[in-house]
């Protein structure tokens, strides 16, 4: 995953400084894929889980 600063270069780069996606991906060496995705997202995409968590096999051992 990448730190905020780079979202925040790229999106610069390529919204205000007028750049193109694909001369972004060769300046900061990434995929044109995440330069998309950065683009599409204000700020990194968080840790989401897909299922809710488990519950534990063992109940209280002790009561």
């Amino acid at each position: 995953m990448y730190a905020v600063e780079i979202y925040a270069a790229v999106r610069r780069f390529v919204f205000i400084e007028g750049n193109s996606r694909r001369e972004a991906a060769r300046v900061f060496g990434l995929n044109r894929e995440t330069v998309a995705k950065m683009c599409r997202f204000s700020l990194p995409p968080g840790y989401m889980r897909t299922k809710p968590v488990d519950k534990p096999k063992l109940g209280p051992l002790f009561l």
